[in-house]
């Protein structure tokens, strides 16, 4: 006979009583987080060992990583093939590539921010918190996808000269941007819920939402932009239908029995949602601010780069598209295991917060050494793709080996930042991210102004290195004696001690 538990379908517990016993869970062990131990299929966020873990959360967030940043990329290679006014075209849409960066920044805001809270809340064993940040969460997604439609409607025009329109491509811009914000509401729910699912251990089905999205997407371009000849408009209609079923799949995974923890109405705290914001500014930060480098960056090459400014351009989009390639799947790493360290900072196990932040690190390095050979080998085969003009391509080559000459200490950046924030040190991580941010667009200015435009390249790796160690240092330092902290405010709350 299957043990019956107060809360949570059986299905979650691969337990059973003797043949003629019945066995129910007192409620002070439910409390005590036991109903919360098995997160997701296969996926024991308490129990299983930590290597496997690991593998089993980062590794299909890393590629829904990869695909996401591989449909951003096809999106705009058919956009660039249009007929005729192909290169207008994707100058258009590129100008729109910070504003919708920047819509993508409110949905990790809450989903990171909220998912934080909930997956601590989880292995601290209060399920009626993590309830509550959910119902606090969706509500708050639901009035900023509602309040940034408005507003990029009412200031739209503005918004695409300010980031770099013109004449000539403002009827682009204006076309994709317009159909595109009429999908935030999709598009917000779609990413900011995704991390719910994610950190109650459903890895396979976060990597679904974005899977749904991705090959939609693509194959929606094929038949707008080529086949019906709608242009970037049709670019466009595809990224929000794509993102539609993104959401709608999202919102009804978290509304079934198969999750632990359930979208719910009610309890909601202004409070709450002020400790959810400020729980996620940290990455919020960071791809809010990605807009504003890459625009940066641009004036920098503009001013410096003479008559080859456009040429360098052209050559750092295409590296920032091939670097995405690494740091899309990085992140994929970070944020994959933020659920493991989050959820066992909640419940006291410090032994496997340090295990998972030490597999993280190592699977980075890892990762990221492998794309050090790859990109200083073929880092030709993928310009290939993006333009003809031998000028452009050179750089663009050139650009991609001096950006990866550091990755490999990028990784400790990104697993040390998003490990802190797991761990609720908010403002040291934010420090650590915005370090990089002004320490990056400082040496690509400086580099620029006293050798020139292409030594604007540097700043990449120069920052890489600097970033890396500082990250490593500060987080050695600050998350042994916080653990102690946390584990003996735990040992003196005496509902925990019945654990």
């Amino acid at each position: 006979m299957n043990l019956a538990i107060d809360f949570f379908p059986l299905s979650y517990y691969n337990i059973t009583a003797p043949e003629g016993m019945q066995l129910r869970l007192p409620s002070a062990l439910n409390f005590c987080g036991l109903g919360a131990v098995k997160m997701g299929k296969g996926n024991d966020l308490r129990n299983d060992t930590v290597l496997s873990l690991v593998f089993k959360l980062t590794v299909p967030a890393m590629l829904a990583q990869l695909v996401n940043v591989l449909y951003g990329i096809i999106d705009r290679m058919f956009i660039g093939h249009i007929p005729v006014v192909g290169n207008i075209a994707l100058a258009g849409v590129g100008v729109c590539g910070p504003i919708t960066t920047l819509l993508s920044s409110f949905g990790n805001l809450v989903g990171i921010g909220g998912s934080v809270m909930m997956a601590t809340s989880m292995g601290h064993g209060d399920r009626e918190r993590a309830k509550k940040i959910l119902s606090n969460s969706f509500l708050l997604l639901l009035v900023l996808s509602v309040a940034l439609t408005v507003v990029l409607l009412l200031n739209k025009r503005e918004m695409i000269y300010l980031f770099g329109g013109s004449d000539k491509t403002y009827e682009f811009a204006n076309t994709y941007l317009t159909i595109y914000t009429t999908g935030t509401f999709f598009a917000l729910l779609a990413l900011g819920l995704n991390f719910f699912i994610s950190c109650q251990g459903f890895s396979v089905n976060a990597m679904l939402t974005v899977l749904i999205g991705a090959v939609s997407n693509i194959i929606l371009d094929a038949v707008f932009v080529p086949g019906l000849g709608w242009g970037a408009g049709g670019a466009a209609l595809a990224t929000v239908i794509s993102q539609m079923f993104s959401c709608i799949y999202a919102v009804a995974f978290l509304f079934g029995k198969k999750v632990g923890v359930r979208i719910s109405f009610g309890n909601y705290d202004w409070r709450m949602m002020l400790k959810i914001i400020v729980m996620g500014i940290s990455p919020f930060i960071i791809l809010a601010t990605d807009s504003v480098i890459i625009i940066a960056i641009n004036m920098i090459l503009q001013r410096f780069g003479g008559a080859d400014g456009d040429m360098l351009i052209s050559a750092y989009t295409i590296t920032q598209s091939y670097f995405l390639l690494i740091t899309g799947p990085l992140f994929g790493i970070s944020g994959g295991v933020q659920p493991i360290i989050s959820f066992n900072y909640g419940a006291g196990q410090n032994d496997r917060v340090q295990k998972t932040v030490k597999y993280a690190a190592l699977m980075g390095i890892i990762f990221n050494g492998i794309m050090l050979v790859v990109s200083q080998l073929f880092a030709g085969g993928f310009v290939k793709f993006f333009t003809e003009d031998l000028n452009t391509a050179k750089a663009a080559v050139w650009g991609i080996k001096v950006f990866t000459i550091s990755v490999v200490p990028l990784a400790l950046q990104y697993v040390f930042v998003d490990a802190l924030t797991a761990l609720s040190k908010v403002k040291i991580s934010l420090y650590l991210s915005a370090f990089r941010k002004i320490a990056y667009v400082a040496c690509a200015l400086a580099f620029a102004g006293a050798f020139g435009a292409a030594y604007s390249f540097y700043a990449e790796p120069v920052v890489d290195i600097a970033a890396g160690i500082q990250a490593m240092l500060v987080f050695i330092f600050v998350w042994k004696r916080h653990l102690k902290k946390h584990e003996k405010s735990l040992s003196r709350e005496p509902e925990m001690q019945t654990c």
